[in-house]
């Protein structure tokens, strides 16, 4: 890999004696990694588990297997993952990704939330917006909601709001060589100083977003000191109720340059690519801004059609607030203020449609739902999985009482499908299906 001279001389004066086996490590293969989902009620057991990291393995998942499109794994680098351990949410919190695509760190946010409270996935690009939409989803979470905006105008509705923020900054991706080496083509001396001017940018309206007491997390994917600490101390010097609180330095992590607090991953001493987190939180008495309660807006028909379905096909109670947009029917987390003057990529979760005096549920939720919190299941094979993903229809050894099942794959849901004897329809969304 021929590495920009300026950014090899940058690193030789800064890392000394290390330099040279931090050049090295470009030439050796980038490091792979997933995680488990904890949200799923099939488990099972993978290799290479990361040491200190209960949902964390070194390897490659192929998007075309059963744990990737049921949603049991999410493959994400192994660095990255630090982002989401170190910020560790409560189940309860109100949490904000703040630039979250493709959906890493929002689905390992969600991994510790276990569907309580809310998590605000935003990404202000539109294109990227529906990636993340779509990782979301078949992670299965109940609780979240993805905007598309800018961090001003998210500071206007929510103001004070979120226990945690996450704030993986746009950067100048220089822990990203290796994995991509198009990243170099964007890297001059001048782009991480650039770089650290936006990010304080968008920090100015997410520190508006925090609520007393918080907690920020701050991220890049780079080395570059002007972002990294050089924010870091903006930060501080900017906001005096903010303190850094120290990051656990964990498989090879070290500590920032003269900022012991803050972590830095490279990759000739972290089984990796490159990261830098930081923790700061805010020195206030902890306050929760009051918001008021929206609540559902059905008509009768609407109601009856839902509630019948949900009495006959579910065995759990989904708590929430109903929300109708056209003739799709939404299910938002409790605790938000009114959202509708953002853009919404994803409204909470998408319950189904409804039709012509019938309700048609959603490939979503027939992803969120646990299989014991179904009452009607067809269990398929791997066999069966590989011809319903391609979008063929099934055909069964025995006729079933028409109607919907959820799909379950090693016991974990495929999305719900209308069964009519001993045919099964198929319901596999057009846009994700493959061949095996």
């Amino acid at each position: 890999m021929t590495l920009p001279k300026a950014f090899i001389e940058k690193y030789q004066a800064l890392l000394g004696e290390e330099a040279k086996a931090f050049i090295a490590s470009f030439e050796e293969e980038a490091v792979s990694g997933f995680r488990t989902n904890p949200l799923k009620e099939g488990q099972k057991a993978f290799p290479d588990a990361i040491s200190g990291l209960s949902l964390s393995h070194y390897g490659k998942i192929s998007g075309k297997s059963i744990a990737h499109a049921t949603g049991l794994v999410y493959s994400q680098e192994p660095a990255a993952q630090m982002v989401g351990d170190i910020a560790r949410p409560k189940p309860g919190m109100r949490v904000l990704d703040l630039a979250a695509a493709p959906g890493g760190k929002s689905t390992h946010l969600l991994s510790f939330m276990d569907n309580q409270g809310v998590l605000v996935s935003n990404e202000i690009s539109s294109k990227r917006s529906k990636i993340l939409v779509e990782n979301i989803e078949r992670f299965g979470a109940r609780n979240v909601v993805v905007t598309n905006e800018s961090a001003e105008r998210l500071s206007k509705v929510f103001p004070a709001y979120f226990d945690l923020i996450v704030f993986d900054g746009p950067c100048s991706g220089e822990g990203m060589f290796r994995k991509d080496p198009a990243a170099m083509t964007y890297w001059d001396e001048d782009y991480p100083l650039a770089c650290s001017r936006l990010q304080k940018e968008i920090l100015e309206d997410a520190l508006l977003m925090l609520a007393p007491g918080g907690d920020l997390i701050y991220s890049t994917c780079t080395w570059s000191q002007e972002e990294n600490e050089g924010v870091v101390q903006w930060l501080l010097e900017t906001y005096p109720d903010l303190e850094l609180v120290e990051v656990p330095k964990k498989n090879g992590m070290v500590q920032g340059i003269d900022m012991p607090e803050v972590a830095r991953m490279y990759p000739h001493l972290f089984k990796g690519e490159g990261q830098f987190v930081a923790h700061l939180k805010d020195r206030r008495d902890p306050v929760r801004t009051k918001v008021r309660s929206g609540k559902s807006h059905l008509n009768k028909e609407q109601e009856t059609l839902w509630r019948t379905f949900a009495r006959e096909h579910l065995t759990v109670d989904l708590s929430g607030l109903l929300q109708v947009f056209g003739d799709q029917l939404y299910l938002l987390p409790h605790d938000l203020p009114d959202l509708s003057k953002l853009k919404i990529a994803r409204n909470g979760l998408h319950l189904g449609t409804f039709k012509k005096k019938r309700f048609e549920p959603s490939f979503a939720l027939g992803l969120a739902l646990k299989p014991s919190e179904v009452k009607a299941t067809i269990v398929l094979d791997e066999d069966q999985f590989k011809t319903y993903v391609s979008g063929s229809t099934l055909s069964l050894e025995q006729s079933y009482p028409n109607g919907w099942y959820q799909l379950v794959v090693e016991g974990n849901g495929l999305g719900f499908a209308k069964v009519v004897g001993s045919t099964v329809k198929n319901y596999y969304p057009k846009g994700l299906r493959f061949q095996v």
